[in-house]
């Protein structure tokens, strides 16, 4: 009886995950134009979500970076977009993204805690400032103007890019590369004791992250007509997946996931609605969640487990 029950966990997980991607696949046939848009920025928080999660979840560095890596790739589809297929300016978006992340890792990933976090949000503001810099005084212009795409091929090109960064989360969880961060979030001397080149590991991960982000935000740049370094770079694409995530839970794959979809929803219909106060609002879930669900939707939904196989265990 155990057995049969543990196969029919082993194969709904997969068929419940196989059932979802056929109705987001299938969604710009039977949706309406308003559900694409909606569903898109859904797809987008949810990668700069579990990107941000590959890297800081395990590890226990809080990055405020997002938003360099997104605006980094925003403006490389502004630039080369005219000149270059899509699909290859989202690659080169991204590449350039992890780029700059490996020297930005090579470099930080020594600082600890709050230096780390800062100076991580102090690469936002100095490259949008640098870039504001160079518009307004040396190309005399601010901002530029993006071919834009249709919606059904940004939102097809955005659940690519989730469907590769999951899978590679995934994997990342599941290998010995996976365990060196675990390692890494508990004790780093520790870590490096038994072998582990815990300067090496971050970086990558850090940099394999941005890279993520970097191509959403290339694809996302041809939904916007026109982007300056104040709408490329904006300070909430760095706190927004950091919130999605503790609001989830980052103690499975799936928290992140759940975080960003809700908040991404919960935003589009608060902005709307309350445009002054969705912050607000987003603030006071944010301190409910850490006084009363310290460990996110996740840490309840493992609680009922537990609370249904113990009632099953006492019943048998």
């Amino acid at each position: 009886m155990n057995s049969v029950k543990v196969i029919s966990k082993k194969s709904f997980l997969p068929g419940l995950l196989f059932l979802i991607f056929i109705l987001l696949a299938t969604l710009p046939l039977y949706g309406s134009l308003y559900n694409v848009v909606l569903f898109t920025a859904i797809l987008m928080y949810i990668v700069i979500t579990v990107s941000w999660t590959i890297f800081s979840g395990p590890t226990g560095y809080i990055s405020l970076a997002p938003s360099a890596f997104f605006g980094v790739g925003i403006y490389t589809m502004a630039i080369l977009g005219k000149e270059l297929p899509l699909l290859l300016v989202v690659v080169i978006g991204a590449l350039v993204s992890f780029i700059l992340a490996l020297l930005v890792g090579a470099l930080t990933l020594r600082l600890r805690g709050i230096y780390f976090a800062i100076f991580t949000f102090g690469l936002v503001v100095l490259i949008k400032e640098l870039l504001l810099f160079w518009e307004v005084t040396i190309t005399r212009t601010r901002g530029r103007f993006v071919v834009l795409e249709s919606n059904n091929i940004i939102y097809y090109v955005m659940l690519a890019i989730l469907v590769i960064l999951m899978f590679t989360a995934y994997f990342i969880r599941r290998s010995k590369f996976g365990l060196a961060l675990q390692s890494i979030g508990q004790s780093e001397e520790a870590a490096a004791h038994v072998g582990v080149n815990v300067t090496w590991v971050k970086i990558i991960t850090f940099a394999i992250s941005a890279l993520f982000m970097g191509a959403a935000g290339a694809i996302m740049a041809t939904r916007w007509t026109y982007i300056d370094p104040y709408v490329a770079f904006n300070p909430l694409f760095s706190f927004l997946p950091v919130l999605m995530a503790i609001f989830g839970g980052m103690g499975q794959l799936y928290g992140p996931v759940i975080g960003a979809a809700i908040f991404a929803y919960l935003e589009e219909k608060l902005l709307t609605r309350f445009p002054y106060y969705y912050m607000l609002v987003f603030g006071i879930i944010l301190v409910v969640v850490i006084l009363y669900l310290p460990e996110g939707l996740v840490g309840v939904v493992q609680k009922l487990r537990r609370r249904i196989s113990g009632g099953e265990r006492a019943h048998t």
